[in-house]
């Protein structure tokens, strides 16, 4: 049964398997909801930091800072500017290709963000560094090196050398100012799971420790261990293998694996890894891959304990709960109470699909405007100018919760056929669920050019590998009332329960007038094209292909204000 994390969390009573850590604190995962996968994360002195993947998101690699670990601030992007990987973005063609896992370190005052970029013009390493994790102009231009693989780790032997280990598993030297490598050596086979990756070394009472993932980011996804007393090895399987799995349980968190371990103040360990809500039917998980907490015990010579992840978990002691950090960005569950008053910056927790056209997006005196793109939001592979890779007029955040409301204002004057404007629940250009305002011809032949609501989706496939044809949607087509002709008009998208979105429409000054447009399954942005990543909602601007080369006809630009997000609710169980 599902219980919903609200004011009443203090009557739920959950049954939980026996631990093998002291339990001094109660908290809830995930710590970081929200498409958040692959963490990555490091304390230094009594801050923890975290990265997550990112792939075609632009800005990229969010480092998240935290005292407490359960307030966790947005502090700024590793990748945050087109110049540091100049023309990747335009070159990438795939839906899940970009920034891969990420591994952060910190290293004699220096804070190190190492990752692969899939795409063009080629897998390319690359390795951000900063002294300054708060400011994102801090970050530096990436040293780029010839990955072998995918998911680096780095790691500093007593000696002084710096080590990468990737997937496959392969370990190397690495100069972390020029990217120089050595020949890469095999060091573990994992236990006979497909896939394994994710891999990061720890050097403990004597042995050197490698934790990986295996099985697949999918159910039977799960974390294994080998130790040695020789960093090249040979390194020995804990025999207990996997140490960490929700692979075969009733668990309502599945896919638990690729994690990272590390210590918080009192010598307690812990650890992150991704999971997703769903259950073992993994039909319906629209937030994609989320960030959980995990406590570990790690006695002086012997292998660590992980304990089992739920939603509802104890563990070791909790620093106190604070959100006094630096930094300017939002804490990733504070709402969005957005006016983009002229003079303001974006957000730093709105994204984009990929790196935007330059000007497509700016605060002025009447709002967020948003340029709108030629090709819309799922574009035509394989064409320059509408493929989406040039960036599309696209701006979002993370859904991080499972009951939301979110919704904008509108200033939309269209002037030819096609121009739209709207709200969409994003997943990838595959798979996405839009309520549009767009100028049509009239179905009257005596009628000019009119508005209509469009709530349709785009879901060529659902389900995951083996993916399922999705059932066509038939497009909703509703005609603007004559009297909202002039009026600003909130757009809105609410979910109805864990599995549906319902689409909503008002002027802005009468909600009493709300249209409900209709209602869209959570599964149309769930796995299918985008089972690596997880939902964005946001606001859109096209011309549906109307122009030439990457330009719409002038015009249809529209005007972005009471941009609201507010979560309403956790399933956790």
């Amino acid at each position: 049964m599902h219980h919903l994390v609200a004011s009443c969390i203090s009557l739920l009573i959950f049954l939980l398997t026996p631990s093998k850590a002291k339990h001094n604190s109660t908290y809830n995962n995930p710590i970081l909801p929200g498409w958040h996968s692959d963490p990555s994360c490091t304390r230094v002195e009594d801050v923890f930091f975290c990265v997550t993947s990112t792939f075609d998101v632009f800005p990229g690699l969010p480092i998240y800072a935290s005292k407490d670990l359960l307030d966790w601030k947005l502090v700024s992007h590793a990748w945050n500017r087109e110049s540091q990987l100049p023309g990747y973005s335009a070159g990438t063609e795939g839906q899940q290709l970009g920034h891969y896992a990420a591994t952060i370190r910190h290293h004699d005052g220096i804070f190190y963000v190492i990752c692969v970029y899939l795409g063009a013009p080629a897998e390319t390493g690359v390795l951000y560094t900063t002294k300054n994790p708060y400011d994102d102009s801090a970050w530096s231009d990436p040293v780029t090196f010839n990955a072998s693989s995918i998911d680096p780790d780095l790691f500093w032997d007593d000696d002084g050398k710096v080590y990468t280990v990737l997937s496959g598993i392969t370990l190397q030297e690495i100069d972390v100012k020029t990217g120089d490598l050595s020949d890469p050596i095999n060091i573990w086979n994992g236990t006979g799971g497909v896939y394994p990756e994710g891999p990061h070394l720890y050097k403990k009472d004597g042995f050197y420790y490698l934790l990986i993932a295996e099985g697949g980011t999918e159910l039977k996804h799960s974390i294994s261990i080998a130790r040695s007393t020789n960093l090249k090895g040979p390194y020995e399987s804990y025999k207990h293998n996997p140490i960490l799995t929700n692979r075969n349980t009733d668990e309502y968190f599945q896919t638990v694996g690729h994690g990272d371990l590390f210590q918080d103040t009192n010598g307690n360990w812990w650890g992150t890894a991704l999971a997703t809500r769903g259950g073992p039917s993994w039909k319906v998980y629209p937030m994609g891959r989320e960030t959980v907490l995990f406590p570990v015990t790690w006695e002086k010579g012997q292998w660590p304990i992980l304990e089992p992840v739920k939603g509802h978990m104890t563990g070791w002691t909790l620093p106190p709960r604070t959100r006094e950090l630096p930094g300017e960005g939002p804490f990733n569950d504070d709402p969005d109470v957005y006016d983009f008053k002229s003079g303001s910056d974006i957000p730093r927790n709105l994204v984009y699909f990929r790196v935007p056209r330059e000007d497509s997006f700016a605060v002025t005196r009447k709002g967020l405007r948003i340029i709108p793109s030629r090709g819309n939001l799922t574009g035509i592979p394989g064409n320059d100018d509408l493929s989406g890779q040039k960036g599309l007029g696209f701006i979002g955040r993370r859904q991080t919760d499972t009951y939301f409301t979110y919704s904008v204002v509108i200033n939309f004057e269209p002037k030819r056929i096609g121009q739209e404007a709207g709200v969409t629940v994003f997943l990838t250009q595959e798979n996405h669920i839009d309520l549009g305002v767009v100028l049509l011809n009239s179905s009257h032949k005596d009628e000019s050019p009119r508005l209509y609501f469009r709530l349709r989706t785009e879901a060529t496939i659902v389900d995951n590998l083996p993916a399922v044809p999705a059932p066509r949607q038939p497009v909703k087509i509703i005609p603007i009332p004559h009297s909202w002709v002039g009026e600003k008009i909130r757009l809105q998208i609410k979910t109805i329960n864990e599995t549906h979105y319902g689409f909503s429409a008002m002027p802005s000054t009468r909600p009493q007038a709300a249209i409900d447009i209709g209602s869209a399954s959570a599964q149309l942005v769930s796995g299918g094209s985008g089972t690596f990543v997880g939902s964005l909602v946001g606001a859109y601007a096209t011309c549906n292909g109307v122009g030439s080369g990457s330009d719409c006809t002038q015009g249809g630009e529209v005007y972005i204000d009471r941009w609201r997000y507010s979560g309403h609710g956790q399933v956790i169980e």
